[in-house]
């Protein structure tokens, strides 16, 4: 298949957009509704989106080649937070719009080779990394959306087709 590292830019530019609108409408909630357990693998509004921004830090740490934290420093008690969240996330979301600015067109088809948390090799193309972390926060946006719309709040509109209207 072939990729685009524009498509790759647009992906990434459309995940900062809906992570920020949902972290818009997040802010307005009570300390007890981020923490209500809604019987999920990630229990709450905060825990899943903390497990999000876990997530994308950990996949541009591995395209950038830093060293893989393992399991047990994937999600730090310092990033459970509302605060961590609304202050670190923005900028993390910025840096993989930085690395999307110089993706080379060619670079984006490459394989990439890294460890995952239990310190297996793995090796997939970039631009699958890419989707797949897009992928990965769209899911996680929608359990929270749903989360929203349970506690009778009703969440921003997030769908691609929404982020692609307001480009024009």
């Amino acid at each position: 298949m072939s990729v685009s590292a524009d498509a790759l830019r647009t992906h990434i530019d459309y995940n900062a957009w809906a992570t920020r609108r949902l972290m818009d409408a997040v802010g307005e909630l009570s300390r007890e509704e981020l923490g209500r357990d809604f019987g999920t693998a990630d229990r709450s509004v905060l825990d899943t989106l903390v497990h999000v921004y876990a997530a994308d830090r950990l996949w541009l740490g591995r395209i950038q080649g830093l060293p893989n934290p393992g399991f047990a420093r994937f999600i730090t008690s310092a990033d459970r937070t509302l605060a961590v969240l609304q202050n670190d996330w923005p900028a993390l979301l910025e840096r993989w719009k930085q690395w999307g600015a110089g993706l080379a067109e060619e670079k984006a088809l490459e394989p990439l080779t890294y460890s995952d948390l239990k310190g297996g090799a793995r090796r997939e193309a970039l631009w699958q990394i890419v989707f797949h972390v897009v992928n990965h926060g769209t899911h996680h946006r929608g359990q929270v959306s749903g989360f929203l719309r349970t506690m009778g709040r009703v969440p921003p509109g997030l769908d691609l087709i929404v982020y692609y209207r307001e480009l024009g």
